[in-house]
């Protein structure tokens, strides 16, 4: 049998980790489906670059209201999506050349299938080729991802829906788009298909949408969402057909009765689970929490030593910056296993590229309150800065939230235009300990930029002035 020093399942962010610092060991690299993973080739990258399309095609049905009349004239579909593609695909199908190919990676083998566990450190690859290959390993990094959940809808394998992995490659635009589910993949194709012209239904069994935000974020967005879209909330999807005429059929149940929807094409957003079941864990000894994902200490390292997991596969958080933080270090630790680091999980920020935008970081009122955790809190709206009557914005806002006694900040939340951007300077304050009365005076805030929400937010908050 043959056997590694390193073993790297899952070419996400896992494949950031082995470089020149690893060319005197031997190391095997697992794919089972395209380089790259979810990030560069279904996710955050060709969705921000359709969003920034939509953002586009959107702005004649806004742009009257600053005196300048325009018209969306045509979207190109098939031109929008193989520029996006015509960029991505490249750099997946380059990143297998130079794992494959290049002399950087003589020590390295690429193995192309899907690996599963056969025994303690032993992992079998059915390759693609259908070839089978066991070896073993001192160490494995497991980051395999996540894939889209498909809810057990009667009728609904029969009927050809989409997921996020598949809604991007469509040969021409649907007339009629439903999407079930009401969380960021949701609301971010709502916007984009919304943006050109799709008749948009947005079917969530909850009673608002992006209710994993804070309150007043996910009741602000709601409202905006149910003025662009037809918004079914409170509605479970019980059934699925295919119609004689081509179009599909959505059957449902909500608390006044029964409801049906026609539309012509049906896009299942219903969140994303580990990809851990497919590795037989439980052989060598990997333990995973009740929702599938692989348990890892502050190291990243699971229960068994030597083998450290990253990414969606064992993080709730699902998101590629948290993934790249932990691939440098597991990285690290690899390196130095007498000098490891920990993953700091303390502000990690999150963002959805809808319309409007929506940025996070720290704690919501929500839970700072099941918590018991005393803070302070301010609201400034993007109407009531400079920029905002610039924009002529009138839904956006920043909220702040600070411990009343030490003035640090323990959450912020925006939502309106360029909120990932605008919330940035928040994120770099908690990181770094900077209280809101400090990081509120003891700069210049350009003026008049968009970031004056933050300023203006934070000179609001309660503070003991003498801080």
């Amino acid at each position: 049998m043959t056997h590694y020093d390193l073993v790297i399942i899952g070419t996400g962010s896992g494949n950031t980790i082995v470089n020149r610092r690893f060319a005197d060991q031997k190391v095997a690299i697992v794919e089972r489906g395209t380089f790259g993973g979810t990030c560069l080739n279904v996710g955050c990258i060709p969705t921000k670059m359709f969003v920034h399309a939509a953002d586009v095609a959107a702005t004649p049905s806004v742009s009257s209201r600053y005196g300048v009349d325009e018209q969306l004239l045509d979207v190109r579909w098939t031109d929008v999506r193989d520029r996006i593609f015509g960029r991505i695909d490249p750099i997946a199908e380059g990143g297998s050349e130079y794992r494959h190919h290049n002399p950087d990676n003589a020590n390295v083998r690429v193995y192309d299938g899907t690996g599963r566990f056969t025994g303690f450190k032993e992992l079998t690859v059915d390759g693609k080729d259908g070839s089978t290959s066991v070896f073993s390993a001192d160490r494995f990094v497991i980051a395999t991802g996540s894939r889209p959940i498909v809810p057990p809808i009667p009728g609904l394998e029969e009927i050809g829906y989409h997921t996020s992995n598949t809604i991007m490659r469509l040969e021409e635009l649907p007339r009629r788009l439903a999407i079930i589910g009401g969380g960021f993949v949701a609301a971010e194709f709502a916007h984009v298909f919304g943006s050109f012209g799709v008749e948009v239904t947005i079917v969530a069994r909850s009673n608002e949408l992006l209710r994993l935000e804070d309150g007043e974020i996910a009741a602000r967005y709601t409202e905006i969402a149910r003025d662009k879209y037809d918004v079914r909330l409170n509605h479970e999807t019980v059934r699925v057909e295919r119609r004689d005429d081509g179009s599909i059929l959505l059957g449902m149940l909500n608390p006044d009765g029964a409801d049906e929807l026609i539309v012509d094409e049906l896009l299942v957003a219903a969140g994303r689970e580990p990809n851990s079941d497919l590795l037989n864990l439980a052989a060598t000894g990997v333990d995973v929490d009740r929702e599938g994902r692989v348990v890892v200490d502050a190291y990243q390292q699971t229960s068994v030593d030597g083998i450290y997991a990253l990414g969606d596969v064992t993080s709730p958080l699902q998101l590629k910056h948290v993934a790249n933080h932990e691939a440098r270090v597991v990285k690290h630790n690899l390196l130095n296993p007498d000098d490891r680091i920990e993953a700091d999980h303390r502000f990690v920020p999150h963002a959805v590229f809808s319309a409007p935008q929506i940025a996070s970081v720290g704690l919501t009122e929500e839970q700072a309150q099941e918590r018991g955790i005393p803070y302070v809190k301010a609201v400034q709206e993007y109407a009531d800065i400079a920029y905002g009557w610039a924009m002529e914005d009138t839904t956006g806002f920043a909220k702040v939230l600070a411990d009343p006694e030490s003035g640090q900040i323990i959450g912020c939340h925006v939502i309106g235009p360029q909120a990932p951007s605008v919330i940035q300077p928040v994120i770099q304050a908690m990181s770094f300990g900077l209280d809101a009365y400090t990081m509120a005076r003891g700069q210049y805030w350009i003026h008049p930029a968009m970031p004056e929400l933050i300023e203006n937010a934070l000179l609001k908050l309660d503070l003991d002035p003498k801080r």
